[in-house]
């Protein structure tokens, strides 16, 4: 059964993010995250095809709260977050089935490669990056990674089948400074280094598309997917850091949206009605680096709580 759609539908825009639902009292009901916010949060409200155990939660929601993150991969962590610090009455699972995982360069000339771990562990001559969430999506953007910069064939330790790979993929171990410099500015998010993957991996699956191996084109296409996972804009886990976060707060039409970060991981957030001058203090001690987060996100606060108090 189609039911009217929350007032809040239509103030949510189409970025990615994660929701929440407060019923009458304020508590949390359930926490989720979207690829497109209103499209996500309007589906409560449709059939519920495959969540039929949240019909019983519908009525009781009073309030629709949200975030808007840079990329999905950056929902999926804080949705984590925010399950992990509290998961609520409706939720089933704990921010959903990624695992956390890291992918380490070695620039050893004996061990040269690229690994997935689960564990940091930095050593001399390594260089981790991450956390990622998923492992199977990382495993395949670092198969797509080999693929384009292959750095395992630059080791002074090959078999005899190796040899022959890297013979025929035209890798010396002169070019395994060259292969890390390379791999290290794709995985630090450097544009041109990440156009340059995308680019010889997508001539790679047309190519097989042309000659007809279909499959083989469609495992490319999943490594482009995998590497754009992995380099999109995620800062919601960062490596963790002892004690307490940054302040960081946004306001907008009488609305203050503080976020919580404790460890590297911004896991909680709140709002309140606050004046303008009493909030200058929070907004003062902001890093501008999140500035640009707080702000849209207070404004998308205050567009919900318009939305949802109806007629004045």
């Amino acid at each position: 059964m189609t039911r009217p759609r929350h007032p809040a539908v239509a103030a949510l825009g189409a970025e990615p993010g994660v929701y929440r639902f407060r019923d009458a009292r304020g508590r949390v009901l359930y926490i989720g995250r979207a690829v497109d916010l209103r499209r996500r949060v309007s589906s409560y409200w449709g059939e519920l095809a495959g969540r039929r155990h949240l019909r019983r939660m519908i009525p009781q929601i009073d309030r629709v709260e949200a975030l808007t993150c840079d990329s999905e991969h950056e929902a999926a962590w804080l949705e984590r977050n925010l399950h992990e610090r509290t998961l609520p009455r409706w939720n089933r699972t704990a921010g959903g089935q990624e695992v956390p995982v890291y992918i380490r360069i070695d620039s050893r000339s004996r061990s040269a490669g690229l690994t997935v771990v689960h564990e940091p562990n930095p050593q001399v001559g390594t260089d981790v990056f991450g956390p990622y969430l998923g492992g199977v999506r990382v495993r395949t953007a670092v198969a797509a990674l080999h693929r384009v910069l292959p750095l395992a064939y630059a080791s002074d330790r090959l078999t005899g089948a190796e040899r022959d790979m890297a013979r025929a993929r035209g890798v010396v171990h002169h070019d395994r400074a060259a292969l890390v410099g390379t791999l290290v500015a794709v995985l630090n998010r450097d544009r041109d280094a990440v156009a340059t993957v995308r680019g010889d991996l997508a001539r790679r699956r047309d190519a097989a598309s042309a000659a007809l191996a279909f499959e083989h084109a469609a495992r490319i296409h999943a490594e482009i997917d995998a590497i754009d996972w992995v380099v999109a804009p995620q800062r919601m886990t960062l490596p963790r850091t002892p004690g307490g976060g940054p302040t960081i707060a946004g306001w907008a039409d009488g609305l203050l949206v503080e976020f919580e970060v404790r460890d590297g991981r911004l896991d909680g957030w709140r709002q309140r009605a606050c004046a303008p001058t009493t909030a200058r203090r929070r907004l003062d001690e902001t890093p501008p680096e999140w500035v640009a987060f707080a702000q849209r996100n207070a404004a998308l606060a205050a567009r919900l709580l318009r939305a949802q108090a109806g007629p004045s």
